[in-house]
């Protein structure tokens, strides 16, 4: 503060020019402080409320869900009182205090609370006592009008599952797989309902794998016009492309394949957690995602076998370019060795006294450079 005011002080010796702008300047901030640009008053707008990573949660009993949003704790309660109800908590992107309190209340143990909020984890299935932990990684194809070296083909992010007595919270990063249609769905099929949260487990593992397939087949399609385009002739078939192609289809690689495990383990007969009604379900779901991963296993040997036929190409061009190169530098060193031989300085020469010599010369250049164009052409290096 006494710094400012020496300097102020400082300043104003030289005929207070730098106190003049304050004059002015307090009093307009202070008004478009208080009005609009239109020059009415502005009204004081009220502080939001907090961000929330609740989206929805509900109770179910029987198969049914009871009306109303009550709170995650109050609902909890409440199903503990009812023998076949439970609490589906929806979350997008918590974060860490607000999971900790959620925590707190459902009993979950810290490790995966801490994979939950962070959301770069492997799919794995993980036991805390009574509570399942469940990971997977879900993708979405992003449409595009070409594919380029910089095109994003493969969306990812992840779901987290709680599975407990009497509760199942999911937690849902970013926007690959939204979970409102699957809750709709579900709510609209009480006898799969009846089984508890485990039949939630299953409906969301059953969307994800859903759109690995859908995933897949747009990428089928995409790896149908990049194999065309490298065998065109009218086509440059970049490499950067192939090799963004070879980047997108490694991410969606890690989605699927590391889920096989969790799969095989929640469809083991000594399995005790989850009903068998809903193992037979997810033996459905594991059928689709090897079906997946053998698509993606395809996929890429035919992306490396494009990528060596696109190699080939470039080197088999090369060549041809050498060659070419070659043609032309041996039908310019005919020319070359000529002109240096007449061009010597020497006196004894018997050519240089001919009468048709210089004619001579140029007929010989001439023939013996048509008579290599038509042999370089004959072998197809011109």
């Amino acid at each position: 503060m006494t710094d400012r005011v020496a300097r102020d002080r400082t300043a104003g010796t030289d005929g207070s020019r730098a106190l003049r702008p304050r004059a002015w300047s307090a009093p307009v901030r202070a008004m478009s402080r208080i009005l609009n640009a239109d020059g009415s008053p502005r009204t004081a707008q009220p502080a939001g409320p907090e961000r929330s990573g609740i989206v929805d949660c509900g109770l179910y009993v029987d198969g049914e869900r009871r009306p109303g949003h009550p709170q995650y704790a109050e609902a909890l309660a409440a199903a503990r009182q009812e023998r076949d109800g439970f609490v589906w908590l929806g979350l997008h992107e918590p974060d860490l205090a607000e999971m900790t309190e959620i925590a707190a209340t459902f009993g979950l143990h810290e490790l995966a609370v801490e994979d939950a909020v962070k959301a770069q984890q492997r799919p794995k299935l993980e036991h805390f006592g009574e509570i399942v932990f469940l990971v997977l990684r879900t993708a979405r194809y992003c449409e595009h009008a070409e594919l380029t070296e910089n095109s994003e083909v493969v969306e990812t992010g992840q779901v987290m599952l709680f599975i407990g007595p009497h509760f199942v919270i999911s937690v849902r990063h970013g926007d690959a797989c939204r979970l409102a249609p699957v809750r709709t769905d579900l709510e609209a099929k009480r006898d799969l309902l009846r089984h508890g949260p485990w039949a939630v487990a299953y409906a969301i593992t059953d969307r994800v794998v859903d759109l690995y397939l859908e995933v897949a087949d747009r990428l089928e399609d995409d790896l149908d016009v990049l194999e065309a385009d490298v065998f065109d002739r009218q086509s440059s078939g970049r490499i950067q492309r192939i090799y963004q192609m070879k980047r997108e289809l490694v991410e969606f690689k890690r989605a699927v394949a590391p889920l096989q495990r969790p799969l095989m383990t929640l469809t083991s007969q000594v399995n005790r957690a989850v009903p068998q009604e809903v193992r037979r379900y997810f033996r459905d779901v594991q059928d689709h995602l090897s079906r997946t991963v053998e698509q993606v296993n395809s996929y890429d040997d035919l992306l490396n076998s494009i990528l060596q036929a696109r190699l080939a190409q470039v080197t088999v061009d090369q060549n041809n370019d050498m060659r070419k190169i070659a043609a032309w530098a041996a039908i310019g060193a005919v020319w070359t060795a000529i002109a240096g031989i007449y061009g010597m300085n020497f006196d004894n020469m018997p050519e240089l006294k001919w009468t048709y010599g210089y004619p001579g010369v140029w007929a010989l250049m001439l023939a013996a450079s048509f008579t290599l164009y038509r042999l370089f052409r004959r072998n197809g290096w011109l």
